[in-house]
């Protein structure tokens, strides 16, 4: 799905100097950008998820463990 993004000119230089740097394109560049960041925050999501379910199960015994 075709988007346009905005950018102040501070955002476009660095994106411009990264992807130089890199021999990329902006387009490039910007689009693992939004790859990694929904992966990590994904990633998060799961073990904020899993932490929030599976914690409690375990939380006397965790307790005990901690004296």
């Amino acid at each position: 799905m075709p988007m346009t993004l905005r950018l102040d000119d501070s955002e476009a230089d660095a994106l411009r100097r990264r992807a130089a740097l890199e021999s990329r394109s902006m387009q490039d560049v910007a689009r693992q950008a939004v790859r990694e960041y929904v992966e990590n925050h994904s990633r998060d999501d799961l073990l904020d998820d899993v932490l929030e379910t599976e914690l409690p199960r375990y939380a006397e015994a965790l307790r005990r463990l901690g004296e």
